[in-house]
């Protein structure tokens, strides 16, 4: 017998024997389990806590029997551990998700309804402006789920930013053979129709490119004219940071628009300003730099800094960028300062988090910002006094660039979570009032992306939430006000 065949068939009988002595072991534990007493008649829950905990074993109770956890995935049917908390998860979220769909859900704070409000306002005890906020957690906790189509859709995966008129939303399709296409998701509200709200989807079927790490709306020749993206690289071809006119996409062109691409390989993020004096000005955050660009004359300005910028944020008609980097540091920066070096006196503003930046919102209050970390921190922050005066507690993220929005009409703060949980809470005093389960099973690959705005498709618009997932659209508008009062 050759020694390759002789070593085959020695661990092939250490193997054999590994088996006998499991299931010997395991029928062993099997019957003395058996032998014990009963009290009463033991639950799925108590059975599997009844059950003793075995090194490397895994207690099924709806089969009454183990399972060996398997420590990788190249075998067959492997049992991991990731593979139970997966399946706990899923449990949770389809309990969550029945418990979301019932018509009287928990009110966000004890005994609030809208007719106690009411009563309440009537008689002067509240004032106008807490009658709105607290009329708006009311609200929010009553939004039902509604799943909507999308006319002359085939993909629709990421909703990524909506213009100021909230209108339109910019979106992005995965596409198997290119990567990425890119669209214009068209909302309009008509109260002669059934359906409060319709979506048209406008896309430009030549253009095919790279996925999109972020993306906001530029006002270049009108208000919300272009579309400025941070493009992710792919092979050899580097990233790069674009500037799209909304022209590009459907087929209505009302004239020459600018179309331009900025090489800044390594760009995480990116912004524009709205500054009159500063109007065709952008800014992209990269590895240890802030850089400066103006769209028409070229003229470049860099900023060094410590540490990745992940983040970025103008101050509405200011020349102040906010920037959040990978260290957990957040700075302001005035266009209006030269170029720094390694001495830095152009900062205005220094904040620390525990963990890295994913997301910043400025308040229509430049004095407040939102910020969100890589701990699943959401913090508001006081500009003039350096210092945290509010946290929302209840997000969860670990390592992905999530979005945090705040609707100030409402006063209200969104995320969705890297669980795929919708979580919103009251800006003034950071209490949730609502989270929200995917109706989709929990996956990296099927995050949520989410809208809220208290005029969906116009001036006149209804209030609501649009979540996109997949390719599916779900809107959650506000309870009709005769459906109000429980």
């Amino acid at each position: 017998m050759c020694p390759q065949r002789r070593k085959r068939s020695r661990n092939q009988r250490r193997r054999d024997n590994r088996r006998e002595w499991d299931n010997e072991n395991l029928q062993h534990v099997l019957r003395e389990t058996e032998s014990e007493p009963a009290t009463s008649a033991p639950s799925s829950a108590s059975s599997s806590s009844a059950a003793p905990e075995l090194p490397g074993f895994y207690f099924d109770p709806e089969k009454n029997r183990y399972f060996r956890l398997l420590p990788g995935h190249n075998n067959c049917n492997p049992l991991t551990t990731e593979q139970l908390r997966q399946k706990e998860r899923e449990k949770q979220r389809e309990r969550s998700l029945a418990e979301d769909d019932n018509p009287r859900k928990k009110a966000p704070r004890p005994g609030q309804n809208m007719a106690l409000l009411l009563q309440k306002r009537q008689f002067g005890t509240i004032s106008g402006k807490s009658y709105c906020r607290l009329s708006n957690e009311v609200q929010v906790c009553g939004m039902k789920r509604q799943q909507l189509e999308l006319v002359n859709a085939n993909l629709m995966n990421k909703m990524l930013a909506m213009d100021s008129s909230c209108e339109r939303v910019f979106i992005e399709s995965d596409v198997s053979h290119a990567g990425a296409k890119y669209g214009l998701m068209n909302l309009s509200h008509s109260s002669r129709t059934q359906s409060p709200l319709t979506m048209t989807l406008s896309d430009n079927l030549s253009f095919t490119n790279r996925k999109v790490r972020y993306a906001c709306w530029a006002s270049v020749s009108r208000t919300d004219s272009h579309v400025l993206m941070c493009v992710i690289g792919s092979g050899d071809t580097p990233g790069c940071v674009r500037l799209l006119p909304d022209t590009f996409y459907g087929s209505s062109r009302t004239g020459p628009e600018l179309l331009c691409s900025f090489n800044i390989t390594s760009a995480l993020t990116c912004a524009w300003c709205t500054h009159p004096h500063y109007d065709r000005t952008l800014s992209a955050g990269a590895p240890h730099r802030v850089i400066v660009k103006n769209v028409e004359s070229g003229h470049t300005k860099n900023y060094d800094v410590n540490s990745d910028v992940l983040t970025q944020q103008f101050i509405p008609r200011s020349p102040v960028l906010f920037n959040g980097c990978r260290s957990g540091e957040i700075f302001g920066l005035d266009l209006r300062k030269r170029g720094g070096g390694l001495m830095q006196g152009w900062k205005t503003h220094r904040f620390q988090q525990e963990s890295a930046i994913t997301s910043l919102r400025v308040l229509n209050d430049h004095n407040y910002l939102l910020a969100a970390d890589m701990l699943g921190q959401i913090k508001l922050w006081d500009a003039r006094m350096s210092k945290s005066v509010q946290q929302y507690k209840g997000h969860y993220n670990e390592h992905l660039l999530l979005p945090v929005h705040v609707s100030e009409p409402e006063q209200l703060v969104l995320a969705v979570g890297q669980d795929c949980y919708t979580r919103i809470w009251s800006l003034q005093d950071g209490r949730l009032l609502r989270t929200i389960p995917s109706p989709h099973p929990v996956s990296n690959d099927l995050i949520p992306s989410v809208v809220f705005s208290s005029n969906l498709g116009g001036p006149k618009g209804p209030p609501g939430l649009l979540m996109s997932i997949k390719n599916d659209v779900f809107y959650f508008p506000y309870i009709k006000d005769s459906e109000d009062g429980g």
